[in-house]
């Protein structure tokens, strides 16, 4: 049949087609039909305007306005009456309408041209006959639709074959409906809307459709099983008809059973189809992989929604997909992979991770809760193996700034895993008291001493910010405190300091901090080094350079401790030979020995000196052992032993006139550290016992346990129960504080 287009039309389209379209026409019409319907001003402007006096005859507006002429009353005359129509014009006229219908449904030329259809049926709608030419339409239509039906019952029919079929079968319906309304129009805008009761001609050829064919059982089971088949097949990966799946899925979704016959079939089969895979592929993937995969199927879903699924079906779709592949698998992928992808770093995996995560209810929750796991295992690996304590601290750096760069680079800087990974390092880093406290003091040490040539200043600057981070998840920084002011101090007194700069500006970071009570003894220790700089500059403006000691012929020990005493004097000159050495007080003591003999055990030389045995190896050490021998050791060695004799180096040459003999900077001995953490131990009992004062005196009376509850809150260091409990007896039999007589779990304060 000419004039009709072979593209598909949807039900909005049919219905709105007056709006969109002109009138198809047949071979034989040579014109268009137009069609124009009047307004309510067109209509009135028919109606003619006559004088009652005048016999009828018309007066235009124009005369009524000319000067002199006398208003007269005007009435409206009525149309004259419609001509009466032959007997069987009805008959004759629908078997002309039936022909044209009958020649649009077998695809064959009409007779008859369509204005000369349209008027017919104009004049049928004005002469009253249009609720009989509805009903004959309809029928009409009806006999055609139930006729189509018998080709779809047939059981030995291919799936394709039959899906084709019936595509076939609704683009045609769709073509007839559109042009038979072009010739109903006049119906369908007159009739239809004046009776909103019966369906307009499109959907009545719809509603007739679906009745007949989309609704029938086996026609409906086998339309919507070959597209769940095709469906399949596509997402095995073959090769479908993509439009024949995105026209049949229109038909249906014009027909209004989109969702009640196909939709919970197709997310029945969604889910089990992903429920499977993503069991099975949880087996056989590695974690990087399956993600990629999930990914990879989120997008081809997309894709379907895209190319022939109905829009509304999207949500419900993704839904399925996420809680098959990810739902019900959140907690085995985190525990397969991801301590392996944070190992790494995989940082395109681990950002793939957060956002499937995110698509999932408690999806970033499950994940913050996993990461927190994973770096209090690895962090208290570091922390509590002795092993590794010559490494912990740039371990921990290390490990603080790889998670750093992966909460900002994969999880959107998102503040709660910033949170909890302040609280994973925070729990694990004082699993172990103490230690890392002094490490860390330690390490900062190193990084400030003289010598270190690691780092820039500005690399310096960063790397001091970097551990405050550590230092403010550490809870014993009173620990901190003590070795790092006893560190101080021997940079500072040996003139070891790396830069002043870097010095002040770490106190300053401190201070920041910790508050200015943290640092006012270390602030002091700057302000002693300018004092003693200060004396050493007025006393050599006093007495010239007999503030070095010269020691030729007889020595005089008592004038030099004098002058030691007298102006705190750490160094002095020693002549050797025509050689100057400028060395530390115990290195003078231990040189002076040599005037009267050449030869000394080391026990001679503890005897005669009564330096403490640790600072006399170190001495020793650099006078016999370092970069300027003045003194010989035997037998050869690095360390300083108990059998070990020294003699006079007269063979030591140099090229310097003047010799600076460095102070070996030896390692911490054991004895200091205990010392420096028993130090830090009674300091701790004194805050515990003014706190506990300090609680009592403003309670007067206070039971056991929220006495331990308000110390905890007000101590600034980890504590044991235990030991606060010491320190409650101490006071009570100190009299500060007395037990309650009627109950002993309650405590007085004693004024």
């Amino acid at each position: 049949m000419s004039g009709l287009a072979e593209t598909p039309i949807s039900a909005k389209e049919g219905g709105n087609l007056y709006k969109k379209r002109s009138l198809p026409v047949s071979e034989s019409c040579s014109k268009r039909v137009k069609i124009n319907e009047m307004s309510a001003e067109e209509k009135i402007s028919n109606f003619s305007l006559v004088n009652p006096n005048s016999n009828g005859i018309k007066m235009s507006s124009t005369s009524m306005n000319k000067p002199g002429v006398t208003a007269k009353k005007l009435i409206i005359k009525n149309f004259k009456s419609k001509p009466n129509l032959p007997d069987n014009y009805q008959e004759t006229t629908w078997s002309k309408l039936r022909e044209a219908v009958v020649a649009i449904q077998t695809s064959k030329s009409i007779a008859y041209s369509l204005e000369e259809l349209y008027q017919a049926v104009e004049n049928m709608c004005s002469h009253k006959m249009a609720s009989q030419l509805y009903v004959n339409l309809t029928n009409l239509v009806e006999a055609h639709v139930k006729a189509n039906i018998e080709q779809f019952l047939s059981e030995s029919m291919d799936r394709q074959v039959f899906l084709k079929r019936m595509d076939d079968c609704w683009r045609a319906h769709c073509r007839q409906m559109i042009m038979i309304r072009s010739i109903f129009l006049y119906l369908d805008r007159t009739y239809v809307l004046q009776n909103p009761s019966i369906h307009s001609i499109w959907d009545m050829g719809l509603d007739l459709f679906r009745h007949h064919i989309a609704m029938n059982t086996l026609v409906q089971t086998r339309t919507v099983d070959g597209l769940l088949l095709l469906i399949e097949r596509e997402r095995g990966g073959d090769s479908v008809d993509i439009s024949l799946l995105k026209s049949l899925l229109r038909m249906l979704s014009d027909l209004q059973i989109y969702q009640e016959a196909f939709e919970h079939k197709f997310l029945q089969a969604t889910e089990r189809l992903y429920a499977a895979e993503g069991q099975r592929l949880m087996r056989e993937l590695a974690v990087p992989e399956y993600l990629a995969h999930v990914e990879k199927r989120l997008k081809e879903e997309n894709d379907r929604l895209l190319h022939y699924l109905d829009p509304s079906t999207k949500w419900q779709l993704v839904v399925v997909v996420e809680r098959q592949l990810l739902g019900e698998h959140v907690a085995g992928i985190l525990g397969k992979g991801l301590a392996a992808l944070l190992d790494a770093p995989r940082l395109h995996d681990l950002a793939t991770l957060y956002t499937l995560f995110s698509r999932v209810k408690d999806g970033l929750a499950e994940l913050c809760h996993h990461f927190n796991g994973y770096i209090k295992k690895k962090g208290r690996t570091i922390v509590i193996e002795p092993e590794r304590d010559k490494t912990m601290v740039t371990e921990l750096l290390d490990f603080k700034e790889q998670l750093d760069h992966v909460v900002n680079t994969c999880f959107q800087r998102n503040d709660k895993f910033i949170y909890s990974m302040r609280e994973a390092f925070e729990f694990f880093i004082n699993q172990r008291q103490n230690k890392p406290a002094e490490l860390i003091a330690k390490f900062v040490d190193l990084k400030l001493r003289a010598g270190n040539k690691e780092a820039t200043e500005e690399e310096l600057e960063r790397l001091l910010d970097k551990i405050m981070v550590l230092f403010r998840f550490i809870h014993g920084k009173d620990v901190f405190e003590a070795f790092y002011k006893k560190d101080l101090a021997k940079r500072l007194l040996v003139g070891k300091s790396a830069s002043v700069d870097a010095e002040k500006s770490m106190l300053s970071k401190l201070k920041q901090e910790c508050g200015g009570g943290f640092t006012c003894k270390l602030e002091g220790m700057f302000k002693d080094m300018e004092l003693s700089k200060d004396i050493n500059i007025t006393y050599k403006q006093v007495n010239g350079t007999d503030s070095r000691y010269r020691i030729i012929g007889e020595f005089s020990m008592s004038y030099y401790i004098l002058l030691l005493y007298k102006y705190y004097i750490t160094q002095r000159m020693v002549a050797f030979g025509n050689k100057e050495l400028q060395v530390s007080l115990f290195q003078a003591l231990v040189l002076l020995l040599f005037n009267d003999g050449d030869n000394l055990s080391f026990e001679d030389i503890k005897v005669s000196t009564n330096i403490e045995e640790g600072e006399l190896r170190r001495t020793l050490q650099s006078l016999a052992c370092g970069k300027a021998r003045v003194l010989s050791k035997a037998p050869r060695g690095r360390d300083v032993q108990d059998l070990d004799h020294f003699s006079f180096n007269a063979d030591f040459t140099n090229k310097l006139f003047r010799i600076k003999i460095n102070q070996i900077q030896m390692k911490e001995t054991s004895e200091e550290q205990k010392a420096t953490e028993e130090r830090v131990f009674q300091d701790r009992q004194y805050q515990i016992d003014a706190a506990i004062v300090r609680v009592m005196k403003m309670r007067k009376a206070l039971s056991h346990n929220l006495l331990i509850s308000e110390l905890y809150n007000q101590l600034k260091f980890p504590v044991k129960p235990s030991d606060l409990k010491k320190r409650i007896e101490s006071l009570i039999d100190r009299d500060y504080m007395e037990r309650d007589k009627d109950n002993p779990n309650q405590y007085n304060y004693v004024a």
